[in-house]
């Protein structure tokens, strides 16, 4: 720095051979692209809501057959389970048996999440899967389902310990064609840090229940560390979003990866406790419980149970951030749950929960 000042106060051939590089680089420097942060997907907003189907109790879990055109649909306190036309049209198909919903000894429970098989077609692949209480444990079962009634009831899954109304509940088949699995600890935090136990784990599983082949810890443990999550969903780029009931002060929305560690026991929101992965956003229990998510152009659409109300979150450019959330229709249908994105359209099916017998619903929403 004391040879340029001085080449500039007594100008010599070294001194302006210093001057033009300096000229140089700075020409080049301001010749470069400025790099922006990346932005948040303008995914659109919920544009108006539409009543689907009526006469339904507590509707737990949608999810779309392959042909896109129908879902099956739970209901948790009854255990039966509907068929669903993108019309309308509301078909009973079954039950689940051996699901034991409330009243019981041991709190909340009764049938939760559907998966239909990824290449289920009512003929060669019948094969459709759900996560139900039994009065003993949280099982994984599989039924058979030719398109007009559930047969062949065979447990997948089993020794999933119940517990209050922290049993998780969603299943999902992920990009890789595996079943992903939510699990609560059963108001048993302690094992949610075990990784050889299967509560409160997200898990990852065959169609035979067998821990998939990649997984972490050579079992059906994909991450660990949940309290009670209930919702799935994978973005465009193929990440896994979940959603997470806290305990008293925050709720979460975590990007779930390999064997990561979400910090339950001793961490709830965000912590600075080593090894713990920190939740991506937040929601005061006042306004949140989020229940389920899906994904509309990479942007995650949450339900809220004690929050009353939907959630928009987008997801910015880099995937591992999220932009600022925003809430609909609070107070306006009650509590939310059930969420699913509609195949081949910009639009969620959502149902209302715990209104009474016969008086929940199925609404349509439009993204626009």
């Amino acid at each position: 720095m004391t040879d340029i000042r001085r080449s500039t106060r007594h100008p010599s051939r070294f001194g302006a051979a210093v001057l033009a590089t300096a000229a140089t680089l700075l020409a080049t420097a301001l010749a470069q692209p400025v790099t922006a942060a990346p932005a948040a997907v303008d995914g659109g907003a919920p544009a108006g809501v539409k009543t689907l189907s009526k006469g339904w109790h507590t509707p737990w879990g949608i999810s779309f057959l392959p042909n896109g055109r129908t879902a099956l649909v739970t209901e948790r306190l009854s255990y039966q389970v509907y068929s669903l036309d993108r019309n309308g049209t509301k078909k009973w198909v079954g039950e689940v048996p051996y699901t034991v919903p409330e009243p019981y000894d041991e709190g909340a429970g009764g049938l939760l999440g559907v998966a239909p098989s990824p290449t289920w077609d009512g003929r060669k692949d019948q094969q459709v899967f759900f996560m139900h209480t039994t009065k003993s444990e949280t099982r994984v079962v599989r039924m058979d389902y030719d398109g007009r009634s559930l047969r062949h009831y065979k447990p997948i899954l089993t020794g999933i310990r119940r517990g209050g109304d922290h049993n998780g509940g969603r299943i999902a088949f992920g990009p890789d064609k595996y079943l992903y699995v939510t699990t609560g600890e059963a108001l048993q935090p302690k094992l949610a840090q075990d990784k050889r136990s299967v509560n409160g784990k997200i898990l990852r599983i065959t169609k035979s229940g067998k821990p998939a082949p990649g997984n972490p810890f050579g079992n059906h443990v994909y991450s660990y560390g949940h309290r009670n999550p209930q919702g799935l969903a994978w973005d465009r780029k193929g990440r896994l979003w979940s959603v997470e009931i806290g305990q008293q002060t925050h709720d979460e929305l975590n990007l779930i990866k390999r064997g990561a560690n979400y910090g339950w026991p001793t961490c709830e929101g965000v912590c600075s406790a080593k090894g713990m992965t920190n939740p991506k956003a937040t929601f005061s229990p006042e306004k949140g419980v989020p229940a389920q998510l899906a994904v509309v152009r990479d942007v995650l659409y949450v339900s809220s149970l004690r929050g009353q109300r939907l959630w928009r979150v987008p997801i910015d450019g880099t995937g591992e951030r999220l932009g600022t959330k925003t809430s609909f229709y609070p107070g306006t249908y009650g509590r939310l749950r059930a969420i699913a994105k509609v195949p081949g359209a910009d639009e969620l099916w959502v149902g209302t929960s715990d209104l009474g017998y016969g008086n929940d619903k199925i609404l349509r929403v439009p993204i626009k």
